[in-house]
């Protein structure tokens, strides 16, 4: 037998077994990392499950279906939860396993919860590059050790609510810029009758309780005044630490803060406006009960809902007159992935998708929001409803809390027991000090 023929018979009887080779694929097989396998061909799909606060699925869907078409083999699923149940149910599911690869976090809540979470991966992007990109604040935020852990698609800032009616019926022209014009504005505005009762207030501030996002205000009116709020190793508080003035004399900028803030509700004050008994501050100024309150840009919403015909305006918080530099607050959310998650890059690989100029405008555009991203600010400085909160992403500012919300009780019992009459300013502040250090050292 020749061996040509030899060659043909052996290919004749191999080739069967390589074509039953290919056909045996194991199709049952499928990895234990969370993937889903498709099936009809498809291959294996990567499923990212992503936990959120606020905004509606349809806030993301054409974000997410943009991604997934350039991403075929990852599918991003959201779910929206209410703030009262939001913390606890992702911390309980992460000690079970069984938690998010991306959820949100406050600005303030890096401290509290470092340990759940997966800086950036390698290539994605570089501090040097996220601070060029995002407002400073985003940057103080959310980069910790040279290391990223979040991307905010928008940041939130304390503005001044006020009612055009009520100044106009006073006389006011336009809304106070500085703390000096707030207390003249609030002297001309504030209503009392012979009993001494408060028929009208010139704004809601001075007490903690009845105030919606009080505790914020007086964080503002610190870091306006120059108050150190930790130290540098971040193991204790120190808003209780004094400053000298140019010439030569020392002040405690908090005490200060805290005084001028309780002071309007300070019955024995030129400028008392406020107290316990008041309705809550948001009721107040829809029932044109006070002609000023402070709070966020998400809030222009609920007041249009609550009180459509209102003549009202939207001011940049006042500042210290005289003071070189501007000072707003921030409140806003970030996305971040979990460190227990085994799709820590495909995670990254999307969060980096949501934080690019096309999709952060997409998202604005969608909610309304302040920006988070400096090229998508510049272009909401040019829009009048949205100028205010653009100018003040610019400028806005926050501090380390190592327990957010403990330290919001411990602030808000600071006000009220100064508010009340039950405690010093001093002693007030102090004990607020201790409380906090104890908290950064747990």
């Amino acid at each position: 037998m020749s061996r040509r023929i030899i060659i043909s018979i052996s290919l004749l009887i191999l080739l069967p077994v390589v074509v039953a080779g290919f056909g045996c694929k194991d199709t049952t097989e499928k990895k234990k990392s969370g993937n889903v396998m498709q099936g009809d061909g498809e291959g294996e799909k990567t499923e990212i499950n992503m936990w959120g606060l606020w905004d509606d699925s349809e806030v993301f869907d054409e974000l997410i279906s943009t991604y997934q078409q350039e991403n075929p083999n990852i599918a991003v699923n959201y779910k929206k939860y209410t703030y009262t149940e939001y913390e606890q149910t992702v911390i309980e599911a992460l000690a079970a396993g069984k938690g998010p690869d991306i959820w949100m976090i406050h600005n303030t809540w890096l401290p509290k919860h470092k340990n759940k979470l997966g800086a950036i991966t390698e290539g994605k992007m570089s501090v040097y590059e996220y601070q060029k990109t995002f407002v400073d604040v985003a940057a103080a935020d959310f980069i910790s050790g040279d290391q990223i852990y979040g991307f905010p698609l928008y940041v939130d800032t304390l503005a001044l609510y006020y009612n055009k009616d009520l100044f106009n019926t006073a006389s006011i022209a336009s809304p106070p810029s500085t703390w000096k014009e707030f207390k003249s504005n609030v002297k001309s505005l504030t209503k009392v009758d012979e009993f001494g009762d408060i028929q009208q207030a010139g704004a809601s501030i001075g007490t903690a309780k009845n105030i919606n996002r009080a505790v914020d205000v007086l964080y503002l009116l610190m870091l306006q005044n120059g108050t150190k709020m930790v130290d540098d190793e971040k193991t204790a508080a120190t808003f209780d630490g004094e400053n000298t003035t140019s010439d030569g004399e020392s002040y405690i900028p908090g005490l200060d803060a805290l005084i001028f803030y309780t002071d309007f509700a300070n019955p024995k004050k030129t400028i008392y406006t406020w107290n316990r008994s008041m309705p809550f501050s948001i009721d107040a100024f829809v029932e044109e009960k006070a002609a000023m309150m402070f709070n966020y840009a998400y809030y222009n919403e609920v007041i249009k809902s609550k009180a459509p015909k209102m003549n009202y305006g939207i001011a940049s918080v006042p500042q210290i007159e005289g003071s070189p530099k501007r000072y707003d607050y921030s409140n806003y959310w970030g996305w971040v992935v979990s460190n227990a998650s085994d799709k820590k890059d495909a995670s990254w690989d999307f969060l980096t998708f949501l934080a690019k100029q096309e999709s952060v405008k997409s998202y604005c555009e969608t909610t309304g929001r302040p920006a988070s991203r400096r090229d998508v600010v510049n272009d909401q400085l040019q829009n009048p409803d949205q100028k205010i909160f653009a100018q003040q992403a610019l400028t806005a500012q926050s501090w380390y809390q190592a327990d957010p919300s403990t330290i919001e009780s411990i602030f808000t019992d600071m006000i009220e027991s100064v508010a009340l009459g039950e405690k010093e300013a001093k002693k007030a502040l102090d004990d607020g000090v201790s409380k906090t250090s104890v908290l950064m050292n747990k």
